[in-house]
């Protein structure tokens, strides 16, 4: 890929920035850098490698989901202040917020 001043105003235009002249030289001479870099990178042989979406080789540790007892209703409802078969009692409130 061919860093040059074209490239660097085209950048500019996409990041909303404005650039000073000295900027851009600092941007075009990094771009060129990690260009460089990547393609240091390209010439390793990584056959055998699996691809990975991430460095880690953590896997799920969820619980199986087993159906079990729970707390106690009556507990629960103790504190409450209106309760009614077993359930929370609460005002109405209307969707639009009015009262």
């Amino acid at each position: 890929m061919q860093i040059d001043d074209k490239l660097i105003d085209y950048l500019e235009e996409l990041s909303r920035l404005a650039l000073s002249g000295e900027e851009k030289q600092k941007i075009s001479s990094d771009l060129k850098k990690i260009l460089q870099y990547m393609d240091c990178l390209g010439q390793l042989d990584t056959n055998g490698v699996l691809g990975r979406s991430h460095p880690y080789n953590d896997v799920n540790t969820f619980r199986e989901d087993n159906a079990g007892a729970s707390f106690d209703r009556d507990l629960i409802l103790k504190n409450a202040p209106d309760r009614k078969d077993g359930m929370f009692v609460a005002p109405k409130i209307r969707a639009d917020g009015v009262d």
